[in-house]
C-alpha cells in the first residue's frame, strides 16, 4: 500500500514505516503530523485517484528531527569584468516517519 501526498507544495510517494525528508515543517521532534492532501492511494492494485484529493484519506506521521541538507555552492561570474561572487546555501529539512495511511 502506498500513497502520493502533497506536503508543503511537493509530492511524495510514501509507504508505511518510511522516512521522508520534507521541506521544513512546524513542530518539535516527537510531535505527530497529519497530511490530508492525499492525491492517490494504491491498496494492493485498487487505485483511488482524487480530483484533486481523495476524500477522507489521511496520512499520519511523526517528526523525528529538524535537520539541514548538505551545503550547495553558488558561484556567479561575468567574464572580463572582474565580477565573482561565491555563496553557500543549506536547505532546512524535516525528517518524518510515516506511521499510518488511512
Amino acid at each position: 500500500m502506498y500513497a502520493i501526498v502533497d506536503i508543503a507544495g511537493k509530492q511524495f510517494k510514501v509507504t508505511q514505516d518510511q522516512f521522508v525528508y520534507t521541506p521544513r515543517l512546524e513542530g518539535e521532534a516527537g510531535a505527530s503530523v497529519e497530511f490530508d492532501r492525499v492525491l492517490l492511494i494504491d491498496n494492493d492494485g485498487k487505485v483511488k485517484v482524487g480530483a484533486p484529493t481523495v476524500k477522507g484519506a489521511k496520512v499520519s506521521g511523526k517528526i523525528l528531527a529538524q535537520e539541514k541538507d548538505d551545503k550547495i555552492l553558488v558561484f556567479k561570474k561575468k567574464r572580463r569584468k572582474g565580477y565573482k561572487v561565491k555563496n553557500g546555501h543549506r536547505q532546512s529539512l524535516t525528517k518524518v516517519l510515516i506511521e499510518n495511511i488511512k
